[in-house]
């Protein structure tokens, strides 16, 4: 957790902001659904002054095998459709996260989002479900 707070903490938020209608936002989404990913949860950071992103994405995998497979997809989608590589990925079997400075996408296995509970952390954000 403190390499993950870490580089966060260590990069600057661009000057331009991010919708939930954004390329890259909606591409990231149909990545973590391509590879079903489940109870996929947006939070809307914008208005958190000491927020690190504009948006986080949130979603389970049932194994580290999904975590590993909806992170690439992730990657390899916005790389096709954006031009984009991440600025920062951080690597587990548990929880994997995939920094795109604006949209920070956490892929998480169920006890470690429970654990962690990201979307109690940061409540002051507008929480969105995303599951068709």
């Amino acid at each position: 957790m403190e390499k993950i707070i870490s580089a966060l903490q260590g990069r600057k938020k661009p000057a331009t902001r991010l919708t939930r209608n954004s390329k890259l936002f909606k591409a990231i989404l149909e990545a973590i659904k391509d590879k079903k990913g489940e109870k996929i949860v947006s939070l809307d950071l914008r208005k958190i002054d000491e927020a690190v992103a504009d948006f986080f994405i949130l979603c389970e995998a049932n194994s580290h095998i999904q975590v590993k497979a909806i992170a690439t997809n992730v990657e390899e989608v916005i790389f096709q459709e954006c031009g984009e590589k991440p600025y920062h990925v951080e690597h587990g079997d548990y929880w994997t996260l995939v920094d795109y400075v604006n949209v920070v996408v956490h892929i998480f296995q169920q006890e470690q989002r429970k654990f962690y509970n990201l979307e109690t952390l940061w409540a002051d954000a507008e929480r969105m479900e995303h599951n068709d």
